[in-house]
C-alpha cells in the first residue's frame, strides 16, 4: 500500500473530566467559557431514558466567575415526536464558582412504539447566556425489530434483508475507505459519506500513540457509523504487516522473509494468532496482511515483505491467515488480506528507469521495479504468482484479497500492453472470484485505481469516471481513497445511475463485504473493548517474536566451529546495526518507511540482547569501530540496512528524502561502505570474526567472506533482538533456511531455485546448523530398525556430524521409502541429509552442481516429496 508522507494527527470522542471544586477565584473572561455535550452522539434502545451529559469549561481552568444559564430542547431530527420520544426543554444553570469541567445532565425519553424501524434522530438545541455553545448532541434511537438485526438468522438471509433496505448511495458508501486524516478533524464525515470503512496509513495514529487512544478514536468513528439510518458497522483496517508496527509498545515480529526462513508454519501460525490478538485490543478488526508475493528479485524494495522466493514456500508460510482469523466471531481474531493479487514480486527491472534515475533530485526519481509489469506467459503466471492464492482461498478462508499496483504483459499476445491488476477483469473477476471460488470481497490497494491509464485524460493522476468504472467492472469491492471518499462516491453514483456500471456489480460488492462485518460479530458488538489493551506488546507475544527471531536466523559460514559463542567470552562489539532498533525492524515500523533509531521502539537491541543472555561476557562496544580492541577475543559485527518500504527501497530507485539521515543512503545490494570498513577493521585485528547482516534481502560481500569465520543472515527481526543472542550463544541451536538465493555478485540477480544456470554463493534452502541431527533421528527412532541402526556409533563422529555417510544415508533413505507420509520421520531424515550435503560442499568434495541439487531438495521438500529431496542431498552428500 502507498501511504502519506505526513500523517495528521488527531484524537476523537475525548471525554471532558471534572475536576475536582476548587475556591473562587478572580473572575474568568466569560467570553473564553464554553458549554460542550460530553458526546457528539448518543446511541440507545427505544423504550429508555437517555442522561445527555452536558459541561461547563473556562480556557484558563478557573472556576466560573458568573453563571451559565443553559437552554436546551429536543429539536427536529429523523424521529417523531410523541411516537419515538417525548418532546422536552427546560434549562439547567452552572451557578457563580462551579469549577472548570463541571458536568450536568438533561434526560430525553425515548418511547417504545412496538414497530419495526430503521435508526432515528433526536437532535437537542442548545443556548446559553455568558457562554459558547460547541457541540451539540444528537440522540440516536437505534434501529429494531428488522430481519438483519437478528442474530438468529443466518448470515446470507440477513445480508440479503440488509442489502434489499439500502439505497444506491448507500451502497456506494459501503464500497469506500477514507483515511482517518481525512476525516480526524470532522469525523461526522464517517455518516455524511456514509463509509463502509476508514484506515490508518503508516504512521497515521491519533495524537496519543497509545493503546488506549487507539480504541477510543476507533470507538468514536463507530459512533458515526452507527449514527445512519441503516446503522451498519464501520470496518477499521491496518498494515500490521510484521505485528502492529503502527503501535508504539507492540510486538514487532520478524518481517516476512525472516518467517520464510523458520521454515516453521506452527510457529508462523502463532505469530498470526499475536498479531491478531495486539491488533484486535486496539479496536482494530481487519489486517492488510498477509504479503502473499513471491519475491524474485531482491532488487525490488519490498522483498521483505515476500516469504521466499518459491511459491511453495510461500504457501507453506499461509498459516499465518489461520493464525489472524481464526474464527471470526472470536474478539482476538482480525480479517485477513492476502495482497497483492497477483506478480508484485516478479515484476521486470527496468534498467533504463534506474540509469535516468542518476543524477536526478530523489523527488523526480522514478520505481524502477516496484509498481511494475510482470512479463509472462499465463502458464508460468499460473506457476509462479498466481500458485499461493488457491490454496489461500481455498484452504484458509482468507476474508479479503487485494489487488497489486503492479500490471501484467501477456506474452501469448505480443509485447507492450499491459493491464493495471485494478483493471484486469480476467484476473480478479473470471480467476479469483470464478475459478478459485473466492467469496470474500476486494479492497483496492491505496489509490489504486488512479493508476489505470484513462484514454482521454493520459495525464491526469488523479480519479475519473472511467477509472472509477473500469475499477468497479473489474471486480474490486472496496476502494481505498484516501482523500478522496466523497469524489469516489460522486463519481460512483453517477456512473451507476447511468447504467455504465450494473446493478448487480454493486450488489456483490455490497453483499460481499456485508457479508464479513457479519462474520466479524461486528454488527452485534461494534465498539471495541479498552479490557485487551495490555495484549499490546505482551510478555506471551514478545516471547513468540523472540523465538521466531531465533529460528530465523541462517547460519551461512560456520569456519571452526567459530559458533556457538562462549557466554564468558571476551566481545567485541560494532557495527551500525548492532544497537539501532528502528534499522533491526525495518519499514513499516510507526511510519510507512520506518526510521533509523535506537529507541524507535521498545525492544530489545541485539546488543541488548547479547548482555542479556551473556551477562559473564566482557563485552566493548563502538560502532564505528574506532575503540581499541585490546583484548577481545571475537569480533561481532553487526551491519546491513537502514529502513525502507515500497519504492524507496528499490535499488536504482529515488532515496526517501523526508526521512531520517541513514535512511537517505543509495539502496544498493552490496554492504554499504561503512559497512565494509567496519568488517575489514575487526575482521582483519580479531582472532576470530562473526558477522551479521541485519537487511530484509542479501548482501553481496563475497569479497570480504575469506576473512569472515561465521556469517549470519539475520533479516529484519523486529523489537525481540534476544532471538540473535540466543541463538550465538548456544541457547537455542541454529536451524534456519534461505528463504531466498543468496547472489555472488549484483551482476547475477535475479536468481532463484529452478533456474537454468544456477551458481549461487549459498543457494536457497542452505542453512548450516549447530544442533545435532542426531538427537533429531533418536526421536523418531523407536520401531524402526533402519533409524536405529543408522544411529550406530560408527557412523558418527563426536562432534556430531557423519562419519560414514554413505552407509548412515543408505539406512536412512530405505527407512524414509517405507515411510515417506511421516512427516516427524522426514524432517529427521531431511535434516540429518541436508547436514550432509552442506558439510560436503564446506569441505569441497561436493559435485559441481551441488547448488543446484541443495535447492531443489528442497523445494521438493516443500511440494511434498520428500524423497525426491533426500535423493538429491544424498547426491550432494556422497
Amino acid at each position: 500500500m502507498r501511504l502519506p508522507r505526513h500523517a495528521t494527527l488527531g484524537a476523537v470522542g475525548a471525554l471532558v473530566v471534572a475536576l475536582l471544586p476548587a475556591p473562587a477565584a478572580a473572575a474568568a473572561d466569560t467570553g473564553a467559557v464554553t458549554v460542550a455535550a460530553g458526546r457528539s452522539l448518543y446511541a440507545a434502545a427505544e423504550g429508555t431514558r437517555v442522561p445527555v451529559d452536558l459541561s461547563v469549561s473556562t480556557s484558563d481552568g478557573r472556576p466560573l466567575a458568573a453563571a451559565v444559564t443553559v437552554r436546551w430542547a429536543t429539536g427536529s431530527g429523523t424521529a417523531t415526536p410523541g411516537a419515538d420520544y417525548t418532546a422536552a426543554s427546560g434549562t439547567l444553570t452552572f451557578p457563580a464558582g462551579s469549577p472548570s469541567g463541571a458536568t450536568r445532565t438533561v434526560p430525553v425519553t425515548l418511547r417504545a412504539d412496538g414497530a419495526a424501524e430503521t435508526a432515528e434522530t433526536v437532535p437537542l438545541t442548545l443556548a446559553a447566556d455568558g457562554a459558547t455553545v460547541t457541540t451539540r448532541p444528537t440522540v440516536v434511537v437505534a434501529a429494531h425489530g428488522l430481519p438483519y438485526l437478528d442474530r438468529r438468522l443466518p448470515v446470507r438471509r440477513r445480508v440479503a434483508d440488509l442489502l434489499g433496505r439500502m439505497t444506491l448511495a448507500e451502497k456506494i458508501g459501503q464500497m469506500t475507505q477514507a483515511e482517518r486524516a481525512a476525516v480526524a478533524d470532522d469525523p461526522s464525515a464517517v455518516a455524511r459519506w456514509q463509509l463502509g470503512s476508514v484506515l490508518s496509513g503508516g504512521g497515521s495514529t491519533p495524537a496519543s500513540n497509545t493503546p488506549a487512544a487507539w480504541v477510543e478514536m476507533v470507538n468514536g468513528l463507530q459512533a458515526q457509523a452507527l449514527s445512519t439510518r441503516l446503522q451498519i458497522p464501520l470496518i477499521y483496517g491496518i498494515d500490521a504487516v510484521h505485528g502492529h508496527g503502527n503501535v508504539v509498545g507492540a510486538t514487532v515480529f520478524p518481517h516476512n522473509v525472516g518467517l520464510g526462513a523458520t521454515r516453521d508454519p506452527r510457529l508462523v501460525e502463532r505469530v498470526g494468532q499475536a498479531t491478531a490478538a495486539e491488533v484486535r485490543a486496539t479496536g482494530i478488526p481487519w489486517n492488510f496482511a498477509p504479503c502473499l508475493c513471491v519475491s524474485r528479485d531482491e532488487r525490488w524494495g519490498r522483498s521483505y515483505e515476500s516469504f521466499g522466493e518459491d511459491p511453495a514456500l510461500v504457501v507453506s508460510m499461509e498459516t499465518i491467515i489461520d493464525g489472524l482469523q481464526g474464527r471470526l466471531g472470536d474478539t482476538d481474531r482480525v480479517l485477513a488480506t492476502a495482497k497483492h493479487y497477483a506478480g508484485d514480486g516478479d515484476t521486470d527491472y527496468d534498467e533504463a528507469v534506474a540509469a535516468a534515475n542518476e543524477g536526478k533530485p530523489w523527488w523526480e526519481q522514478k520505481y524502477p521495479i516496484d509498481q511494475g509489469v510482470t512479463v509472462t506467459d499465463r502458464a508460468r503466471f499460473a506457476r509462479i504468482d498466481l500458485a499461493p492464492y488457491l490454496p489461500a482461498v481455498r484452504a484458509h478462508k482468507v476474508g479479503s484479497v487485494m489487488p497489486s499496483f503492479s500490471s501484467v504483459d501477456w506474452t501469448e499476445d505480443g509485447l507492450g500492453n499491459p493491464t493495471k491488476m485494478h483493471a484486469h477483469r480476467e484476473l480478479i473477476t473470471d480467476v479469483l472470484k470464478g475459478r478459485l471460488g473466492f467469496d470474500g470481497f476486494l479492497i483496492s490497494d491505496w489509490e489504486g485505481i488512479h493508476q489505470i491509464p484513462d484514454p482521454a485524460e493520459p495525464t491526469n493522476a488523479g480519479l475519473t469516471a472511467y477509472k472509477v468504472r473500469v475499477g468497479v467492472n473489474a471486480g474490486t469491492d472496496m476502494f481505498m481513497e484516501p482523500n478522496s471518499a466523497e469524489q469516489f462516491e460522486q463519481l460512483l453514483l453517477a456512473e451507476a445511475t447511468a447504467g455504465r456500471v450494473p446493478t448487480a456489480r454493486i450488489d456483490d460488492a455490497v453483499r460481499r463485504i456485508l457479508t464479513k462485518k457479519f462474520e466479524l460479530g461486528l454488527f452485534e458488538h461494534p465498539y471495541a473493548s479498552a479490557d485487551g489493551v495490555d495484549q499490546v506488546g505482551s510478555a506471551a507475544h514478545r516471547a513468540v517474536g523472540r523465538e521466531a527471531v531465533a529460528k530465523s536466523q541462517v547460519l551461512l559460514k560456520n569456519a571452526g566451529h567459530a559458533l556457538p559463542l562462549r557466554r564468558d567470552a571476551s566481545l567485541y562489539v560494532a557495527g551500525r546495526n548492532a544497537d539501532d532498533l528502528g534499522n533491526q525492524a525495518g519499514g513499516w515500523t510507526v511510519t510507512w518507511q520506518g526510521v533509523s533509531g535506537a529507541d524507535a521502539v521498545p525492544g530489545t537491541s541485539i546488543l541488548d540482547g547479547i548482555r542479556q543472555v551473556a551477562p559473564g561476557a566482557r563485552i566493548t562496544y563502538s560502532a564505528d569501530a574506532s575503540a581499541p580492541t585490546d583484548g577481545a577475543q571475537v569480533g561481532v559485527v553487526v551491519v546491513g540496512e537502514t529502513p525502507y518500504a515500497e519504492g524507496y527501497g528499490d535499488v536504482g530507485g529515488p532515496e526517501c528524502g523526508w526521512c531520517s539521515v541513514p535512511q537517505q543512503e543509495e539502496k544498493s545490494l552490496r554492504l554499504q561502505p561503512g559497512d565494509r570498513a567496519v568488517v575489514d577493521k575487526v575482521c582483519s585485528t580479531l582472532p576470530t570474526c562473526v558477522v551479521l547482516v541485519v537487511s530484509g534481502r542479501p548482501q553481496v560481500l563475497t569479497d570480504q567472506l575469506g576473512e569472515i569465520d561465521a556469517l549470519v543472515a539475520s533479516w529484519l527481526p523486529g523489537s525481540e533482538g534476544a532471538g540473535v543472542a540466543d541463538v550465538l550463544f548456544g541457547r537455542r541451536p541454529f536451524t534456519g533456511r534461505l528463504p531466498v538465493s543468496w547472489p555472488r555478485d549484483e551482476a547475477q540477480v535475479p536468481v532463484n531455485v529452478g533456474d537454468a544456470d544456477y551458481r549461487p554463493l549459498f543457494p536457497f534452502g542452505w542453512g548450516l546448523r549447530t544442533g545435532q541431527g542426531r538427537d533429531g533421528l533418536a526421536a523418531v527412532a523407536a520401531d524402526r530398525p533402519q533409524v536405529r541402526a543408522a544411529l550406530a556409533p560408527a557412523g558418527w563422529n563426536a562432534d556430531g556430524s557423519l562419519r560414514d555417510a554413505p552407509g548412515v544415508l543408505d539406512r536412512l533413505g530405505r527407512q524414509l521409502r517405507a515411510e515417506h507420509r511421516d512427516a516427524a520421520l522426514a524432517e529427521a531424515i531431511l535434516g540429518v541429509a541436508r547436514d550432509a550435503a552442506q558439510a560436503a560442499v564446506v569441505r569441497g568434495s561436493a559435485p559441481e552442481n551441488w547448488a543446484t541439487l541443495i535447492a531443489d531438495a528442497d523445494h521438493a521438500q516443500l511440494t511434498g516429496d520428500p524423497v525426491r529431496a533426500f535423493t538429491l542431498l544424498a547426491r550432494a552428500a556422497i
